[in-house]
Protein backbone atom coordinates (compact mmCIF):
# COMPACT_ATOMS: atom_id res chain seq x y z
CA UNK A 1 0.00 0.00 0.00
CA UNK A 2 2.75 2.61 0.90
CA UNK A 3 4.62 1.77 -2.68
CA UNK A 4 1.63 3.13 -4.90
CA UNK A 5 3.44 6.11 -5.84
CA UNK A 6 5.93 4.30 -7.41
CA UNK A 7 3.60 1.67 -9.34
CA UNK A 8 1.98 3.06 -12.69
CA UNK A 9 -1.22 4.05 -12.18
CA UNK A 10 -3.48 6.78 -13.95
CA UNK A 11 -3.91 8.49 -10.87
CA UNK A 12 -0.78 8.87 -10.26
CA UNK A 13 0.45 12.66 -10.14
CA UNK A 14 3.81 14.43 -11.09
CA UNK A 15 3.55 15.35 -7.38
CA UNK A 16 2.83 11.80 -5.36
CA UNK A 17 5.75 11.13 -7.59
CA UNK A 18 8.26 13.67 -6.17
CA UNK A 19 6.61 13.11 -2.31
CA UNK A 20 7.80 9.79 -2.50
CA UNK A 21 11.26 10.67 -3.56
CA UNK A 22 11.51 13.42 -1.36
CA UNK A 23 10.61 10.73 1.25
CA UNK A 24 13.38 8.47 -0.12
CA UNK A 25 15.94 10.69 0.14
CA UNK A 26 14.63 11.67 3.07
CA UNK A 27 15.28 8.50 4.64
CA UNK A 28 18.49 7.61 3.17
CA UNK A 29 20.22 11.31 4.01
CA UNK A 30 18.87 10.49 7.66
CA UNK A 31 20.53 7.16 7.88
CA UNK A 32 23.67 8.42 6.03
CA UNK A 33 23.61 11.72 7.96
CA UNK A 34 23.06 9.55 11.40
CA UNK A 35 26.19 7.23 11.05
CA UNK A 36 28.27 10.09 9.63
CA UNK A 37 27.32 12.43 12.48
CA UNK A 38 27.32 9.64 15.35
CA UNK A 39 31.27 8.53 13.92
CA UNK A 40 32.76 12.02 13.63
CA UNK A 41 31.04 13.11 17.46
CA UNK A 42 32.17 9.61 18.94
CA UNK A 43 35.98 10.45 17.46
CA UNK A 44 35.57 14.31 18.69
CA UNK A 45 34.93 13.03 22.31
CA UNK A 46 37.89 9.97 22.03
CA UNK A 47 40.20 12.74 20.89
CA UNK A 48 39.46 15.30 23.51
CA UNK A 49 39.89 12.61 26.59
CA UNK A 50 42.96 11.51 24.97
CA UNK A 51 44.28 14.94 24.41
CA UNK A 52 42.63 15.44 28.44
CA UNK A 53 44.85 12.53 29.47
CA UNK A 54 48.40 13.22 27.44
CA UNK A 55 48.20 16.63 29.05
CA UNK A 56 47.59 15.42 32.48
CA UNK A 57 49.51 13.61 34.85
CA UNK A 58 49.79 12.20 38.50
CA UNK A 59 51.62 13.86 41.36
CA UNK A 60 52.04 13.20 45.07
CA UNK A 61 50.71 15.97 46.78
CA UNK A 62 50.78 16.69 51.21
CA UNK A 63 47.68 18.12 52.67
CA UNK A 64 48.28 21.83 54.19
CA UNK A 65 46.06 20.97 56.89
CA UNK A 66 43.15 18.43 57.98
CA UNK A 67 40.54 17.44 55.83
CA UNK A 68 37.19 18.47 57.58
CA UNK A 69 34.68 15.99 57.68
CA UNK A 70 31.67 17.53 55.37
CA UNK A 71 28.62 16.58 57.70
CA UNK A 72 25.56 14.72 56.53
CA UNK A 73 24.08 17.51 54.39
CA UNK A 74 26.90 17.76 52.28
CA UNK A 75 27.70 14.23 51.85
CA UNK A 76 28.83 13.48 48.13
CA UNK A 77 28.84 10.18 46.03
CA UNK A 78 32.34 9.85 46.32
CA UNK A 79 32.44 10.72 50.18
CA UNK A 80 35.50 13.07 49.15
CA UNK A 81 35.76 16.51 50.45
CA UNK A 82 37.67 19.87 49.45
CA UNK A 83 41.26 20.37 51.39
CA UNK A 84 44.41 22.42 50.29
CA UNK A 85 47.25 20.58 49.12
CA UNK A 86 50.87 20.75 48.11
CA UNK A 87 52.81 19.98 45.60
CA UNK A 88 55.99 20.12 43.31
CA UNK A 89 56.34 20.25 39.50
CA UNK A 90 58.37 19.05 37.29
CA UNK A 91 59.91 22.72 36.70
CA UNK A 92 60.86 22.59 40.86
CA UNK A 93 58.04 25.56 42.13
CA UNK A 94 55.76 24.47 44.96
CA UNK A 95 52.36 24.79 44.08
CA UNK A 96 49.11 24.70 46.46
CA UNK A 97 45.80 24.59 45.30
CA UNK A 98 42.56 22.30 46.32
CA UNK A 99 41.65 18.71 45.91
CA UNK A 100 39.40 16.20 46.74
CA UNK A 101 40.74 14.01 49.17
CA UNK A 102 39.35 11.29 51.63
CA UNK A 103 37.51 13.28 54.83
CA UNK A 104 39.38 13.05 58.44
CA UNK A 105 42.53 12.63 56.58
CA UNK A 106 45.83 14.76 58.55
CA UNK A 107 47.86 17.47 57.66
CA UNK A 108 50.91 15.89 56.31
CA UNK A 109 48.76 12.74 54.56
CA UNK A 110 50.53 12.10 50.74
CA UNK A 111 47.68 11.74 48.29
CA UNK A 112 47.69 11.36 44.46
CA UNK A 113 46.76 14.33 42.91
CA UNK A 114 45.90 14.97 38.28
CA UNK A 115 47.79 18.21 37.24
CA UNK A 116 48.60 19.40 33.96
CA UNK A 117 51.20 21.11 32.43
CA UNK A 118 50.44 24.64 33.75
CA UNK A 119 50.02 23.11 37.01
CA UNK A 120 46.29 23.45 37.35
CA UNK A 121 44.22 20.31 39.00
CA UNK A 122 42.03 19.61 36.46
CA UNK A 123 39.44 16.62 37.56
CA UNK A 124 41.10 13.52 37.00
CA UNK A 125 40.99 11.72 33.15
CA UNK A 126 38.30 9.60 31.94
CA UNK A 127 39.51 6.14 31.95
CA UNK A 128 38.76 3.62 29.14
CA UNK A 129 35.69 2.05 29.81
CA UNK A 130 34.27 5.65 30.62
CA UNK A 131 35.76 6.91 27.63
CA UNK A 132 34.35 4.35 25.46
CA UNK A 133 30.76 5.05 27.28
CA UNK A 134 31.16 9.10 26.35
CA UNK A 135 31.91 8.41 22.81
CA UNK A 136 28.92 6.20 22.18
CA UNK A 137 26.51 8.09 24.43
CA UNK A 138 27.92 11.56 22.07
CA UNK A 139 27.80 9.52 19.13
CA UNK A 140 23.75 8.48 19.73
CA UNK A 141 23.16 12.03 20.54
CA UNK A 142 24.57 13.57 17.43
CA UNK A 143 23.63 10.77 14.91
CA UNK A 144 19.85 11.62 16.37
CA UNK A 145 19.91 15.06 15.96
CA UNK A 146 21.31 14.69 12.98
CA UNK A 147 18.90 12.35 11.81
CA UNK A 148 16.53 14.06 13.01
CA UNK A 149 17.03 17.73 11.44
CA UNK A 150 16.92 16.14 7.94
CA UNK A 151 13.76 13.73 8.64
CA UNK A 152 12.22 16.90 9.72
CA UNK A 153 13.25 19.09 6.71
CA UNK A 154 11.94 16.26 4.66
CA UNK A 155 8.42 16.59 6.74
CA UNK A 156 8.36 20.67 6.36
CA UNK A 157 9.16 20.04 2.41
CA UNK A 158 6.24 17.48 2.18
CA UNK A 159 4.10 19.92 3.67
CA UNK A 160 4.91 22.04 1.51
CA UNK A 161 3.89 20.03 -1.35
CA UNK A 162 0.72 19.41 0.44
CA UNK A 163 -0.21 22.50 1.07
CA UNK A 164 0.67 23.28 -2.88
CA UNK A 165 -1.57 20.47 -3.78
CA UNK A 166 -4.61 21.35 -1.79
CA UNK A 167 -4.52 25.04 -3.75
CA UNK A 168 -4.29 23.19 -7.13
CA UNK A 169 -7.33 21.19 -6.25
CA UNK A 170 -9.34 24.09 -4.50
CA UNK A 171 -8.56 25.79 -7.96
CA UNK A 172 -9.35 22.96 -9.87
CA UNK A 173 -12.53 22.62 -7.88
CA UNK A 174 -13.47 26.23 -8.52
CA UNK A 175 -12.90 25.82 -11.61
CA UNK A 176 -15.52 22.69 -12.03
CA UNK A 177 -18.09 24.13 -10.30
CA UNK A 178 -18.36 27.51 -12.10
CA UNK A 179 -19.81 26.71 -15.24
CA UNK A 180 -22.71 24.92 -13.53
CA UNK A 181 -23.20 27.85 -10.91
CA UNK A 182 -22.75 25.39 -7.75
CA UNK A 183 -20.43 26.54 -5.09
CA UNK A 184 -18.93 23.66 -2.95
CA UNK A 185 -17.89 25.81 0.16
Amino acid sequence: MRLWRWRRNPLRRRSDVIEAWVVLCGWLLALVGAVFGGLVAADAVVRSAEHQRAQSHKVTAVLVKDAEDPGPARVTTDHLVWAAVRWTDPNGSTRTDEARVPPHMKAGGKVEVWTDRSGVLPKEPLTEAEMMLHAVAGGVLAGAGTAGLVLGSAWVVRLGMERRRLEQWAAEWERLDTPWGWKTG
